[in-house]
């Protein structure tokens, strides 16, 4: 459902955060701002990709997720796994043991979201072939570049194919194929096991539906400790109970970089990592780039292997996806009865289900109001301020550069003397004084970082 401002999973905790900016310094939304010595995060901006939640060196930035004891309001309860989440274990933890242990701790299925592929990739052709016009197109695979570009490139939203991902269609199959064996929908909880912030923010926040077939969110780092604990005390090579249907090679890697493009025609790049995502979309956007039919944007350095909420070096992880295929290929000869059926049996509900019901809408960061000739004047605002600012972008005004200064300042969230440039002019001209400026830095970094003032008095 989309409303006037996103769903965040990323929280800051106010009680833990040392306002140090270092999420400030690296986010690629200029989201983050620092308030009297704490981070605040600027809701429109953020698309929840989760660079800040890495570099926070205090812990202070958190991502929800659903309780686990969630799992047993539902009589069906399913965990709907990303293959990275297998490859997080090394090599001598086999899928059969991943897959027992996962039901030993409540779950009663087990299905990979992978199995979801083949539908979106025939889905993709098709929509593809109906928009020949359309270069390049976007895959809406990655959650935080759909946001990315709603935000930051508003110019290229009608670029970004309207297609569910694969975890939705598996999702959408599960609860079909538990309600053919008679399970009641409200019966039914599916829990996906994310990699990601903004996966999370997607499955509580969907862009271009008005819900989710998902039910919750289990934070991957979380589950894979439950599971590789249970795994090293039953020290066991393999069981009886049964997995999910094999799945091929190119459904395995599809959410590595490179996954999704190796079943495009025509010609696809594959970028991986937001700055360098960012980079490429501005070039795009300019012009400079041309005759790409196809683009598979990813947030994360190695796609969903080095999602923040994974646990194993990501190089790693794609490693053991891709030189394991064959191994993954662990079906039983003799299917348990209430197994969730191959999805296949699901294709045409499914082909019909695929695309999206309303248009993906831009969210530009930089409409400073609704009201054009308003925003004209706060535009011009912005630009007369530029040119007293150093444009050093040193961030000591509690924003990341002097140009998301000025638009603060424009839109009345901060005051031309946060710059401690102008502050030191204004002091040269007996404009400001010392115990002045000290209060405007207490504003921004708070009492705790200014409080040695009185102690340079007799210096």
């Amino acid at each position: 459902m989309e409303h006037n401002t996103f769903h965040h999973a990323l929280k800051i905790r106010e009680d833990l955060c040392i306002g140090c900016s270092h999420c400030m310094n690296v986010c690629p939304t200029e989201a983050i701002r620092v308030k009297h010595g704490k981070s605040v995060l600027y809701d429109d901006r953020c698309v929840d990709c989760g660079e800040c939640f890495r570099v926070c060196p205090v812990s202070a930035i958190i991502i929800d997720q659903d309780d686990f004891s969630r799992i047993f309001d539902y009589k069906y309860r399913v965990a709907l796994l990303p293959s990275v989440f297998t490859g997080q274990f090394p090599e001598d933890v086999s899928l059969r043991q991943i897959h027992s242990v996962l039901l030993e701790l409540g779950f009663t299925h087990v299905f990979e979201v992978e199995n979801g592929v083949e539908i979106l990739a025939e889905a993709i052709k098709a929509y593809a072939s109906r928009h020949s016009d359309k270069k390049p197109l976007i895959s809406s695979f990655c959650p935080a570049i759909v946001r990315l570009i709603q935000v930051k490139f508003p110019s290229l939203v009608d670029n970004i194919m309207p297609l569910k991902p694969p975890l939705d269609i598996s999702a959408i199959h599960i609860r079909k194929s538990l309600k053919r064996q008679g399970a009641a929908d409200e019966e039914t909880g599916i829990f996906y096991v994310t990699p990601c912030a903004a996966k999370i923010a997607a499955i509580k926040d969907p862009v271009g539906d008005p819900d989710s077939p998902i039910t919750g969110v289990i934070n991957m780092d979380i589950l894979f400790s439950k599971v590789f604990r249970q795994v090293k005390q039953r020290n066991q090579q393999s069981c009886a109970l049964p997995v999910s249907a094999p799945l091929s090679g190119k459904e395995i890697c599809w959410s590595l970089t490179n996954g999704e493009s190796a079943w495009i025609e025509g010609r696809s790049l594959a970028i991986d990592e937001i700055h360098n995502v960012i980079e490429f979309l501005e070039k795009l956007e300019n012009e400079e780039i041309t005759d790409i039919d196809f683009l598979e944007l990813r947030a994360c350095d190695e796609s969903c292997a080095g999602g923040v909420l994974t646990i194993s070096n990501r190089f790693l992880t794609a490693e053991r996806l891709r030189n394991h295929i064959d191994n993954y290929r662990t079906d039983d000869e003799n299917p348990h009865p209430d197994a969730i059926t191959p999805i296949s049996e699901s294709r045409d509900h499914l082909l019909k289900k695929v695309e999206i019901r309303s248009k993906i809408s831009p969210r530009s960061i930089m409409k400073l109001d609704e009201n054009m000739a308003e925003a004209m004047r706060k535009m011009e605002k912005v630009n007369r301020i530029m040119q007293l600012l150093p444009m050093v972008d040193c961030g000591i005004c509690g924003a990341p550069t002097c140009q998301s200064l000025a638009q603060d300042i424009a839109l009345g969230n901060a005051s031309i003397n946060y710059c401690i440039f102008i502050q030191k002019i204004l002091e040269q001209k007996g404009e400001l004084s010392l115990e002045e400026t000290v209060a405007i830095m207490q504003e921004i970094w708070g009492f705790g970082k200014t409080n040695k003032y009185r102690d340079l008095k007799g210096i």
